[in-house]
C-alpha cells in the first residue's frame, strides 16, 4: 500500500484518531478527492474484480453492489487489523433507466455523449466503509442536465480529453462541465466519483469505534 499525506489540509477531528483510512481505488479523481477531506491515508493496491452484478439489479442499486463486491477482494487485509478502515466506492451514469459505462473507443464516447446531449441523467455513487468489524454501505445520487451539444463540440471534447476512462464518457471538471453543463441537483463531488459531504459525515458517525 502506498501513504498520502497532504499537509496542507488541517487534521480534521471527525473522531477518527486511532483508525487507518485506506482507500482501494485506482482512480486519480477519488484520490484527490479524498485528499480533501483527509490529510493522511493509505493507497490499497489494486486487486482484480469482475464487476459483474445480477440481471435486474435496479440501475441505481448497482454501484453499492459493485462498491461492495470491490471491499470482498480485501477481505485478509481486515482480518488483521481492527483499527484499518477500507473505503471502496463505484460510480455509473444513468440515463432512461440505463447504465452508461467507460466507452469503448472514440465512436462508444461521441455516441454516449450525443444521447446525453439536452437531457437530464443521473451520477449515483455507492461507497462501502469496511473493518473487521463488519461494513456499512450508502449511496448518493446527482442528477445532471446537459445543454444541447453539437456533433462538432462533442468531438472536439473526446479528441482534446479522451474521457475513456469516464462513465459516461464526460468529466465534470473539465471543459464539458463548464460549457456544456447547465445545472445540476445534489452533490458536484459526488459527479467526480466521491461524494464528499456524505463520506465525511459517515466517518464521523464511525467515529473511533471499530464494530465497522
Amino acid at each position: 500500500m502506498t501513504k498520502h499525506i497532504n499537509p496542507s489540509v488541517p487534521l480534521p477531528s471527525a473522531g477518527l484518531r486511532g483508525r487507518y483510512i485506506l482507500l482501494a481505488s485506482n482512480s486519480p479523481r477519488r484520490r484527490e478527492l479524498l485528499g480533501m477531506i483527509l490529510p493522511e491515508f493509505g493507497i490499497a493496491e489494486a486487486r482484480e474484480v469482475d464487476e459483474i452484478y445480477p440481471d435486474g439489479l435496479p440501475a441505481d442499486e448497482v454501484p453499492v453492489y459493485l462498491s461492495r463486491l470491490k471491499a470482498s477482494a480485501y477481505s485478509d487485509l481486515l482480518d488483521d487489523d481492527l483499527s484499518l478502515l477500507l473505503i471502496t466506492a463505484d460510480t455509473v451514469v444513468i440515463l432512461d433507466g440505463c447504465i452508461l459505462g467507460k466507452p469503448r473507443d472514440r465512436s462508444d464516447a461521441v455516441a454516449m455523449l450525443e444521447s446525453l446531449s439536452g437531457k437530464t441523467h443521473t451520477v449515483v455513487t455507492g461507497v462501502t466503509l469496511s473493518s473487521a468489524g463488519g461494513c456499512e454501505s450508502f449511496s448518493e445520487r446527482t442528477d445532471v442536465h446537459f445543454a444541447p451539444l453539437t456533433r462538432g463540440e462533442i468531438e472536439a471534447y473526446v479528441d482534446s480529453f479522451r474521457p475513456y476512462d469516464k462513465a459516461g464518457a464526460y468529466g465534470i471538471q473539465e471543459w464539458i462541465g463548464a460549457a456544456a453543463i447547465s445545472g445540476i441537483e445534489g452533490c458536484f463531488y459526488n459527479v467526480m466519483g466521491l461524494p464528499l459531504h456524505a463520506l465525511y459525515s459517515f466517518l464521523r458517525k464511525v467515529g473511533g469505534k471499530n464494530s465497522i
